[in-house]
Order: structure tokens, then sequence, then C-alpha cells
């Protein structure tokens, strides 16, 4: 590397970003991110939290991204068993919507084009007699039970992030860059704090654009190109009631418009149901849910609940909008999940990478896609590796999850059982270094309620980047369902008055 320049300089700190810059600053590349807000904070939190193939994905015969996404499950669940885990689904058979014999077609595939070795295949319910029926109307009488993933999203961005700092990367939130101009073979990138104002000049000399809804705005407005337009800005939003079952199974529910959307146990107490996908227009920083998508939700639930889904049982709502690669679909659900990537390099100059698209279960592919043409402009340093590598905390087996949080508590006797285990499917093997030498809870510090300590808030601060309450609440750790006002306030108030500790997190 030349004196202060880096080999490649990526612009986004969502999921493709942050695989982008782990993969190469392992392969030896040096690498610097900026991330204008908080990891995560846009597309990458607000997705329906599956590792899954995509089983409706085959209806618009994209068999080569299913494939690719069915062999990304166990290898990402072997990468990070304690913020992914193996989940089943219940498709309920509704007559008059798809055939029984097509499903049973869809899901063969799904059981044999993917690789799979460790998850459970496919077997068919009679739900007159199966716990799954007890929560649905009488009417569903046969369902389909399948294997995808379950994944902590947003945990998913910041263990990439942290394992890319551990291991040499820059990595830099609230940096906004303002301008990015070629200067013969270089970049010359202008990254502004967005707290103190300050602004630096880095140098790189391969640009990658992943700046998810914003790409295209990265183009037009940073780079300075023209007349851009790539991506189709789809909204996807979800609603959290209080839990509606006691299944560990998710519900996969056909609708009569050809949608479908999902309903899954979500943080021990509550169901997640969604998602929506309409067209969006406009700034994707100020993306929320509509009365028109709540009530859709609502209704398509309570199709199948015995007991309907009411707006009075929403305790939360997320949206986030989706940058697909705009393949000309006409409607926002038939759009391709798939990925694309587009280079843009002149004689001599400073090549630009552009990602497009992509959906959270193939980002480490998308990501090795990306190594790909960046070793054909700026040459080759180390093979792929990051499949077999495990994310930070999850240096054990997959299937040995239960077995952590009882080697934790064997540590920490003072845990209860709860606490046990949201540590250890947060941060896995590295829950011990939040714990320390503490011999009781006093020893964790102050308490914000909800089982959040000091202990906890300092480690997100000094190694997870968290600068806000709503960093660590909504996106590190979702306590955010749990607290009150006064102790979300409180929280902030106590993050504001230790703000010096914030800019550790990249030791």
């Amino acid at each position: 590397m030349l004196e202060g320049v880096h080999d490649i300089f990526v612009i986004g700190g969502g999921i493709n970003g942050c695989g982008i810059a782990r993969d190469a600053v392992g392969r030896g590349y040096s690498v610097y991110l900026a991330e204008m807000n908080d990891l995560a904070s846009g597309t990458s939190s607000g997705s329906t939290k599956l590792i899954h193939g995509g089983l409706r994905y085959l209806e618009f015969y994209e068999f080569r991204l299913v494939r690719e996404a069915l062999m990304e499950r166990e290898v990402l669940w072997r990468m990070a068993p304690h913020i992914i885990w193996p989940m089943r689904f219940v498709l309920p058979h509704a007559k008059g919507i798809r055939p029984a014999w097509l499903i049973r077609l869809g899901l063969f595939l799904y059981d044999h084009i993917g690789g799979r070795k460790l998850l459970p295949a496919t077997k068919t319910l009679d739900m007159r007699q199966d716990p799954a029926g007890k929560p649905l109307k009488p009417l569903f009488t046969k369902a389909f039970e399948y294997s995808d993933g379950w994944v902590n999203d947003a945990r998913l961005v910041v263990l990439n992030a942290r394992d890319a700092a551990d291991r040499g990367a820059t990595i830099r939130t609230r940096a906004k860059v303002v301008s990015a101009r070629r200067d013969g073979a270089l970049w010359r990138i202008a990254v502004e704090d967005t707290r103190t104002g300050d602004t630096e000049e880095v140098s790189a000399r391969l640009l990658v654009n992943a700046a998810g809804p914003w790409v295209d705005k990265v183009l037009s407005g940073t780079v300075g190109k023209n007349d851009v337009h790539n991506v189709r800005l789809v909204q996807g939003s979800h609603i959290v009631v209080r839990k509606k079952f006691s299944d560990p199974r998710a519900y996969f529910f056909q609708n009569r418009d050809g949608r479908i959307i999902f309903a899954i146990p979500y943080e021990e107490d509550f169901t997640l149901i969604g998602t929506t996908d309409q067209d969006y227009l406009g700034d994707p920083a100020k993306v929320a849910i509509t009365d028109r998508e709540i009530d859709y939700l609502c209704d398509a639930a309570s199709e199948y609940f015995t007991e309907p889904v009411r707006r009075a049982d929403i305790v939360w709502t997320y949206s986030a909008v989706r940058p697909l690669f705009d393949d000309g679909a006409s409607k926002a659900q038939e759009a391709t999940r798939d990925y694309v990537l587009k280079a843009d390099s002149g004689d001599g100059q400073a090549p630009l990478i552009n990602a497009f698209g992509g959906k959270i279960t193939t980002y480490r592919r998308l990501a090795e896609s990306m190594l790909e043409k960046i070793e054909g402009f700026i040459g080759r340093k180390g093979k792929p590796w990051t499949a077999t590598a495990p994310l930070p905390g999850g240096d054990f087996a997959a299937t040995e999850f239960d077995a952590q949080v009882s080697a934790l508590k064997r540590d920490y006797p003072f845990l209860d059982q709860r606490l046990a285990k949201r540590l250890a499917r947060l941060y896995g093997t590295r829950a011990w270094a939040i714990l320390g030498l503490a011999k009781s809870l006093a020893d964790l510090g102050r308490g914000f309620g909800a089982d959040l300590y000091e202990a906890e808030v300092r480690y997100l601060v000094e190694k997870e980047w968290a600068v806000t309450a709503d960093d660590i609440l909504w996106r590190r750790t979702k306590r955010g369902l749990h607290l009150g006002a006064e102790e979300k306030a409180a929280l902030e108030k106590y993050l504001k008055e230790s703000g010096g500790r914030r800019h550790t997190a990249a030791a």
C-alpha cells in the first residue's frame, strides 16, 4: 500500500458493505469503510430476519438465486450459531390460492438443490392433530412444514464490522462521504464527521459503492454522475404484537392477492408479522409504516388466526426500503432479489464498483463476487476464506448453543436462565468479555431496566460503535421492546454524559 493510501474504500455500513470490508481485509487488502449513520441503520435492520432460500422466488424462476441462498443457510449457521439458528415453518394449505401439488414440487426442490445436511426435510402435517393447528382457524386441515433459518440481522452486520476491524480495517460510523473524485489512479474521498462537522480526506485505489437505498444518490450526488437509475426502492413493513402462539415454529401465510406474509416467534414474548411490498418514492431515511400497510398485515394474519390481529395488539412497527435491482418487473413483489455488481473505470482511472440489490442471506456470496471484481482491478492478495471462519462470538459448534448457555450460568451463577440465554444469543463466547470478573448483578453496574446493565452498555459503546439509546435498544439488543419512556431517557442521558468513550470501538 502506498503511504496513506488504502486499497479499498467502502461506502455503506449495511450488510453488504460490512461483508465486503470483512472479506477484503481478511485477504490482505487495506480497507476503510464509512457509514453516514449507525451500522445497519437502514435496510439491514429492517428485514424479516430470515436466512432463507426464498421459496416464493421459485415462482419467478429465480433458480440460481434460490440455490445459492439455500446453500448459504448452513454456512451462515456455522459461522454465527449464536445469532443464527434453524427454524421450522408451517405453510397451511389454503384452497384456491396455490395447488398442493405445486407447493410439494417447490418444497421438493427446496429440499434437494441446496446441499442441505443438518436441517430436517419437509413433511406434511395434519392440522387437526398437530399443535401448529391450534392457533389457526379449523378450515386449515393440511399444512407443509419445512426448514429455513432465523437471523438477528442488525447483529450480523455489527459482527461483520467487528471482525473487519479486528483484522485491521478502519470502520467509521456517523461518517458521511460528501464527495469522491478521481485523481488519476486514485480516489480522493471527503468524509465528514456528522457529529462534529470535521472533514478528512481519504485516498484509495478503488471505491466500492454499497450504499443500499442510497446507491444511486451516491452515484449522482457524491460521484457526480447524472441520470442514474439502477435500483427500485420497495418498502417492506412489519408489525410486532404480543405473542399469538406458543409453538416454536413460524407460519408462512399465503394471501389472496398472491403475496405472502410470515408470523414468527420474536424475542420470546412477541410475534413478528410481515412483510409488505410496495414501491417507495420518498427519502429512505424517512420511511415509516403506513395505515394501509397496518391494515393489510392485520387483515392477512386474521385470515388464518382464530383470534384476529388488531391494531390494539401492536407494540412496535418497523419499516425499511429494499434497494432491488430494477429489472423492469411490473409489480414490486416480482422484482428480482438477486444482486448485480457493475464496474466503472476508464483508461488509467481509479475503478468504481457498485453493488445493486441482494438479500441478507447471500451477502457473503455477494462479497466474494465483489472481491473477484476487485482482484481484476488491483490484483489478487488472498483466497476466499469466510465460509469457514466464525464471526465474533460464534466459535462453537452450530448444534451446541444450549451448552454455551449452561457454561455461562456455571461461570456466573448469579445469572438467571433468561439473562444467560439472552447474553449468549447476542454475544456468544464474547459474553464472558462483558461479564468479566463479576460475582453478582451489582458488579455489572447500573441497571437500566429489562436486564440491561452498565457492563453491557459499555461493551456496546466501546466495541460495537453504539452511540445513542436507539443504537443499543433497537439494533444491538431489542431491549426497546421492554423499556419504558423514562428508562430510555435515562439511558440516553447516561450515553451523553459518557460520550468520551464513543470513539474506542475501532480498537
